[in-house]
């Protein structure tokens, strides 16, 4: 059964894709057009972020994911290399869920 919802799914993607390359180009040469595209995959990946970050099973959650996602941003902030960033994250988080 699972196979079939591969399947099907699949062939969804497969066929947005394709309708994707039959847009015409005069469509997507628009100014608004290519800003918005410029913006999306960041929007994305904050919101994946913030859901990851605090999600529980059906409610809102602050635990240790949280301080470690307020470390990474106030690094970010103060423009520190990206591995300090997610070392310092990470260690925050390890720290936090083994008090």
């Amino acid at each position: 059964m699972i196979w079939a919802a591969v399947l099907v799914a699949s062939a969804g993607c497969f066929a947005l894709k394709l309708t994707g390359w039959s847009v015409p180009a005069r469509l997507l040469a628009g100014e608004r057009l290519q800003r918005a595209a410029v913006l999306l995959p960041v929007a994305l990946l904050a919101a994946l972020v913030v859901v990851q970050a605090f999600a529980g099973e059906r409610a809102l959650v602050l635990d240790a994911r949280a301080a470690g996602l307020a470390v990474a941003a106030l690094l970010l902030v103060r423009r520190a290399p990206f591995l300090l960033v997610v070392v310092a994250a990470a260690v925050t988080a390890a720290v936090l869920r083994a008090v």
